[in-house]
Protein backbone atom coordinates (compact mmCIF):
# COMPACT_ATOMS: atom_id res chain seq x y z
CA UNK A 1 0.00 0.00 0.00
CA UNK A 2 2.83 2.40 0.91
CA UNK A 3 4.57 1.62 -2.38
CA UNK A 4 1.35 2.27 -4.28
CA UNK A 5 0.94 5.67 -2.59
CA UNK A 6 4.50 6.66 -3.48
CA UNK A 7 3.86 5.79 -7.14
CA UNK A 8 0.54 7.62 -7.33
CA UNK A 9 -0.06 11.36 -7.58
CA UNK A 10 -2.91 13.76 -7.98
CA UNK A 11 -2.93 15.27 -11.46
CA UNK A 12 -2.02 18.96 -11.02
CA UNK A 13 -4.71 19.92 -13.55
CA UNK A 14 -7.81 17.78 -12.91
CA UNK A 15 -6.87 16.47 -9.41
CA UNK A 16 -7.63 12.84 -10.31
CA UNK A 17 -5.47 10.05 -8.81
CA UNK A 18 -3.10 8.70 -11.47
CA UNK A 19 0.16 6.81 -11.74
CA UNK A 20 3.31 8.90 -11.38
CA UNK A 21 4.73 7.16 -14.45
CA UNK A 22 1.95 8.36 -16.77
CA UNK A 23 3.28 10.35 -19.73
CA UNK A 24 -0.15 11.94 -20.07
CA UNK A 25 -3.08 12.19 -17.67
CA UNK A 26 -5.74 9.74 -18.90
CA UNK A 27 -8.50 12.05 -17.62
CA UNK A 28 -7.58 15.54 -18.81
CA UNK A 29 -4.69 14.92 -21.22
CA UNK A 30 -2.06 17.14 -19.59
CA UNK A 31 1.44 15.92 -20.49
CA UNK A 32 4.08 14.93 -17.91
CA UNK A 33 1.78 15.40 -14.90
CA UNK A 34 4.48 14.21 -12.47
CA UNK A 35 7.12 16.73 -13.58
CA UNK A 36 8.30 19.17 -10.92
CA UNK A 37 7.40 22.07 -13.20
CA UNK A 38 3.74 21.09 -13.20
CA UNK A 39 3.40 19.31 -9.87
CA UNK A 40 4.79 21.39 -7.03
CA UNK A 41 3.63 23.33 -4.00
CA UNK A 42 2.42 26.26 -6.13
CA UNK A 43 0.58 24.35 -8.86
CA UNK A 44 -1.02 21.86 -6.49
CA UNK A 45 -2.69 24.69 -4.66
CA UNK A 46 -3.37 24.85 -0.96
CA UNK A 47 -5.14 21.96 0.70
CA UNK A 48 -6.73 24.22 3.29
CA UNK A 49 -7.83 27.54 1.69
CA UNK A 50 -8.93 28.89 5.08
CA UNK A 51 -5.31 28.78 6.24
CA UNK A 52 -4.25 30.68 3.13
CA UNK A 53 -6.85 33.36 3.84
CA UNK A 54 -5.48 33.61 7.39
CA UNK A 55 -1.96 33.85 5.94
CA UNK A 56 -2.92 36.90 3.85
CA UNK A 57 -4.51 38.52 6.89
CA UNK A 58 -1.39 37.74 8.95
CA UNK A 59 0.87 39.35 6.33
CA UNK A 60 -1.30 42.49 6.36
CA UNK A 61 -1.20 42.62 10.16
CA UNK A 62 2.56 42.01 10.11
CA UNK A 63 3.18 44.89 7.70
CA UNK A 64 0.97 47.15 9.81
CA UNK A 65 2.90 46.29 12.99
CA UNK A 66 6.20 46.93 11.21
CA UNK A 67 4.97 50.35 10.09
CA UNK A 68 4.30 51.16 13.76
CA UNK A 69 7.50 49.65 15.16
CA UNK A 70 9.78 51.31 12.59
CA UNK A 71 8.88 54.78 13.90
CA UNK A 72 6.87 54.53 17.15
CA UNK A 73 7.52 58.17 18.11
CA UNK A 74 5.65 59.40 15.01
CA UNK A 75 2.72 57.03 15.46
CA UNK A 76 -0.62 58.76 15.89
CA UNK A 77 -1.87 58.28 19.46
CA UNK A 78 -4.86 60.63 19.42
CA UNK A 79 -8.07 59.14 20.78
CA UNK A 80 -9.86 59.89 17.52
CA UNK A 81 -10.64 56.42 16.07
CA UNK A 82 -9.61 57.36 12.53
CA UNK A 83 -6.07 58.35 13.51
CA UNK A 84 -5.42 56.15 16.53
CA UNK A 85 -2.25 54.06 16.02
CA UNK A 86 -1.67 55.52 12.56
CA UNK A 87 1.84 55.12 11.08
CA UNK A 88 3.66 58.19 9.82
CA UNK A 89 3.49 59.11 6.12
CA UNK A 90 7.27 58.84 5.85
CA UNK A 91 7.28 55.23 7.06
CA UNK A 92 4.37 54.29 4.82
CA UNK A 93 6.21 55.84 1.88
CA UNK A 94 9.34 53.84 2.71
CA UNK A 95 7.38 50.59 3.02
CA UNK A 96 5.69 51.08 -0.33
CA UNK A 97 2.75 53.47 -0.46
CA UNK A 98 1.85 54.06 -4.10
CA UNK A 99 0.61 56.97 -6.20
CA UNK A 100 1.99 59.67 -8.45
CA UNK A 101 4.73 60.69 -5.99
CA UNK A 102 6.45 57.28 -5.58
CA UNK A 103 5.90 56.27 -9.21
CA UNK A 104 6.66 59.52 -11.07
CA UNK A 105 9.41 60.82 -8.81
CA UNK A 106 11.09 57.57 -7.73
CA UNK A 107 9.91 55.05 -10.39
CA UNK A 108 8.72 52.67 -7.68
CA UNK A 109 6.25 50.70 -9.78
CA UNK A 110 6.46 47.80 -7.34
CA UNK A 111 4.46 49.91 -4.88
CA UNK A 112 1.33 48.93 -6.84
CA UNK A 113 1.65 45.64 -4.95
CA UNK A 114 3.14 46.72 -1.62
CA UNK A 115 0.49 49.40 -1.06
CA UNK A 116 -2.13 46.64 -0.89
CA UNK A 117 -0.53 45.41 2.35
CA UNK A 118 -0.19 48.75 4.15
CA UNK A 119 -2.78 50.48 6.33
CA UNK A 120 -3.16 53.89 7.89
CA UNK A 121 -4.64 52.99 11.27
CA UNK A 122 -6.15 50.34 13.50
CA UNK A 123 -9.69 50.83 12.14
CA UNK A 124 -8.42 50.88 8.57
CA UNK A 125 -6.84 47.44 8.81
CA UNK A 126 -9.63 46.02 10.97
CA UNK A 127 -12.42 46.82 8.51
CA UNK A 128 -10.37 45.83 5.46
CA UNK A 129 -9.42 42.46 6.93
CA UNK A 130 -12.94 41.78 8.20
CA UNK A 131 -14.29 42.45 4.70
CA UNK A 132 -11.51 40.40 3.10
CA UNK A 133 -12.15 37.41 5.36
CA UNK A 134 -15.84 37.37 4.45
CA UNK A 135 -15.42 38.02 0.73
CA UNK A 136 -12.42 35.73 0.26
CA UNK A 137 -14.38 32.85 1.77
CA UNK A 138 -17.14 33.33 -0.82
CA UNK A 139 -14.68 33.88 -3.69
CA UNK A 140 -12.73 30.77 -2.70
CA UNK A 141 -15.91 28.69 -2.72
CA UNK A 142 -17.00 29.87 -6.16
CA UNK A 143 -13.65 30.41 -7.92
CA UNK A 144 -11.17 28.26 -5.99
CA UNK A 145 -8.26 29.49 -3.90
CA UNK A 146 -5.88 30.05 -6.84
CA UNK A 147 -8.26 32.23 -8.83
CA UNK A 148 -9.33 34.01 -5.66
CA UNK A 149 -5.76 35.05 -4.89
CA UNK A 150 -4.99 35.93 -8.52
CA UNK A 151 -8.08 38.16 -8.67
CA UNK A 152 -7.19 39.70 -5.31
CA UNK A 153 -3.63 40.52 -6.39
CA UNK A 154 -4.28 41.64 -9.97
CA UNK A 155 -7.31 43.75 -9.02
CA UNK A 156 -5.23 45.59 -6.44
CA UNK A 157 -2.60 46.37 -9.07
CA UNK A 158 -5.18 47.53 -11.61
CA UNK A 159 -7.13 49.55 -9.03
CA UNK A 160 -4.04 51.42 -7.89
CA UNK A 161 -2.84 51.90 -11.46
CA UNK A 162 -6.16 53.57 -12.28
CA UNK A 163 -5.89 55.78 -9.19
CA UNK A 164 -2.34 56.67 -10.28
CA UNK A 165 -3.62 57.68 -13.72
CA UNK A 166 -6.31 59.73 -11.97
CA UNK A 167 -3.60 61.69 -10.17
CA UNK A 168 -3.85 60.30 -6.63
CA UNK A 169 -0.60 61.38 -4.94
CA UNK A 170 -0.25 58.79 -2.18
CA UNK A 171 -2.47 55.86 -1.26
CA UNK A 172 -2.45 52.60 0.72
CA UNK A 173 -4.76 49.82 1.85
CA UNK A 174 -6.09 46.44 0.83
CA UNK A 175 -9.38 47.97 -0.30
CA UNK A 176 -8.54 47.96 -4.03
CA UNK A 177 -7.83 44.21 -3.82
CA UNK A 178 -10.87 43.60 -1.63
CA UNK A 179 -12.99 45.50 -4.15
CA UNK A 180 -11.63 43.12 -6.78
CA UNK A 181 -13.25 40.27 -4.85
CA UNK A 182 -16.46 42.32 -4.71
CA UNK A 183 -16.38 42.68 -8.50
CA UNK A 184 -15.66 39.01 -9.14
CA UNK A 185 -18.51 37.85 -6.89
CA UNK A 186 -20.79 40.44 -8.48
CA UNK A 187 -19.96 38.94 -11.88
CA UNK A 188 -20.44 35.41 -10.58
CA UNK A 189 -23.89 36.13 -9.14
CA UNK A 190 -25.06 37.83 -12.35
CA UNK A 191 -23.59 35.13 -14.60
CA UNK A 192 -24.82 32.15 -12.60
CA UNK A 193 -28.34 33.38 -12.06
CA UNK A 194 -30.91 31.20 -10.34
CA UNK A 195 -32.09 31.72 -6.79
CA UNK A 196 -28.60 31.51 -5.29
CA UNK A 197 -26.92 33.65 -7.95
CA UNK A 198 -29.56 36.38 -7.78
CA UNK A 199 -29.46 36.45 -3.98
CA UNK A 200 -25.66 36.69 -3.96
CA UNK A 201 -25.76 39.40 -6.63
CA UNK A 202 -28.18 41.50 -4.57
CA UNK A 203 -26.07 41.09 -1.44
CA UNK A 204 -22.86 42.14 -3.19
CA UNK A 205 -24.65 45.02 -4.93
CA UNK A 206 -25.36 46.37 -1.42
CA UNK A 207 -21.58 46.32 -0.81
CA UNK A 208 -21.05 48.38 -3.97
CA UNK A 209 -23.67 50.95 -2.94
CA UNK A 210 -22.15 51.15 0.55
CA UNK A 211 -18.65 51.68 -0.88
CA UNK A 212 -19.96 54.43 -3.15
CA UNK A 213 -21.72 56.28 -0.32
CA UNK A 214 -18.81 55.72 2.07
CA UNK A 215 -16.42 57.19 -0.50
CA UNK A 216 -18.56 60.31 -0.87
CA UNK A 217 -19.06 60.91 2.85
CA UNK A 218 -15.66 60.07 4.34
CA UNK A 219 -12.73 62.29 3.28
CA UNK A 220 -9.50 60.76 2.01
CA UNK A 221 -11.07 57.66 0.46
CA UNK A 222 -9.48 56.50 -2.79
CA UNK A 223 -12.63 56.09 -4.87
CA UNK A 224 -10.56 55.56 -8.02
CA UNK A 225 -8.88 52.57 -6.38
CA UNK A 226 -12.21 51.18 -5.22
CA UNK A 227 -13.89 51.60 -8.59
CA UNK A 228 -10.87 50.30 -10.48
CA UNK A 229 -10.69 47.27 -8.21
CA UNK A 230 -14.37 46.43 -8.74
CA UNK A 231 -14.04 46.80 -12.51
CA UNK A 232 -10.88 44.66 -12.55
CA UNK A 233 -12.58 42.00 -10.42
CA UNK A 234 -15.48 41.77 -12.88
CA UNK A 235 -13.08 41.44 -15.83
CA UNK A 236 -10.81 38.87 -14.18
CA UNK A 237 -13.81 36.92 -12.90
CA UNK A 238 -15.05 36.70 -16.48
CA UNK A 239 -11.65 35.84 -17.98
CA UNK A 240 -10.67 33.21 -15.40
CA UNK A 241 -14.12 31.70 -15.00
CA UNK A 242 -15.67 30.12 -11.92
CA UNK A 243 -15.87 26.55 -10.66
CA UNK A 244 -19.27 25.68 -12.13
CA UNK A 245 -18.10 26.67 -15.62
CA UNK A 246 -14.41 25.81 -15.49
CA UNK A 247 -12.64 23.81 -12.82
CA UNK A 248 -9.46 25.24 -11.34
CA UNK A 249 -6.58 24.10 -13.54
CA UNK A 250 -2.82 24.27 -14.05
CA UNK A 251 -2.93 27.77 -15.54
CA UNK A 252 -4.90 29.15 -12.58
CA UNK A 253 -2.52 27.61 -10.06
CA UNK A 254 0.52 28.84 -11.98
CA UNK A 255 -0.92 32.37 -12.18
CA UNK A 256 -1.58 32.34 -8.43
CA UNK A 257 1.96 31.06 -7.84
CA UNK A 258 3.41 33.93 -9.88
CA UNK A 259 1.27 36.40 -7.90
CA UNK A 260 2.39 34.84 -4.63
CA UNK A 261 6.10 34.87 -5.50
CA UNK A 262 5.87 38.40 -6.89
CA UNK A 263 4.08 39.65 -3.79
CA UNK A 264 6.59 37.96 -1.51
CA UNK A 265 9.57 39.44 -3.34
CA UNK A 266 8.04 42.94 -3.32
CA UNK A 267 7.29 42.84 0.41
CA UNK A 268 10.75 41.49 1.24
CA UNK A 269 12.28 44.29 -0.83
CA UNK A 270 10.05 46.90 0.83
CA UNK A 271 10.93 45.76 4.35
CA UNK A 272 14.65 45.24 3.70
CA UNK A 273 15.14 48.64 2.04
CA UNK A 274 13.19 50.31 4.86
CA UNK A 275 15.41 48.63 7.45
CA UNK A 276 18.48 49.84 5.57
CA UNK A 277 17.32 53.48 5.32
CA UNK A 278 16.07 53.67 8.92
CA UNK A 279 18.78 51.78 10.81
CA UNK A 280 21.84 51.61 8.53
CA UNK A 281 21.81 54.30 5.85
Amino acid sequence: MANYQRQSILCPNCRKLISASEAKCPYCGITKPASLLKNNVWTRGFRDPSKFIKLIISVNVGMYLLSILFDPRSTGLALHPLVFLSPSDSILSLLGATGTIPIDQYHRYWTLISACYLHGGILHIFFNMAAFNQLATVANREFGVSRMFAIYTLSGIVGYWISYLAGVHLTIGASASVCGLVGSILYYGKSRGGVYGKQLYRQIAVWVVFLFIFGLVVPGINNWGHGGGILAGIIFGYLLGYQEKKRENFFHRTLAGVCLIGTGLVLIWAVSTSVYYIFIG
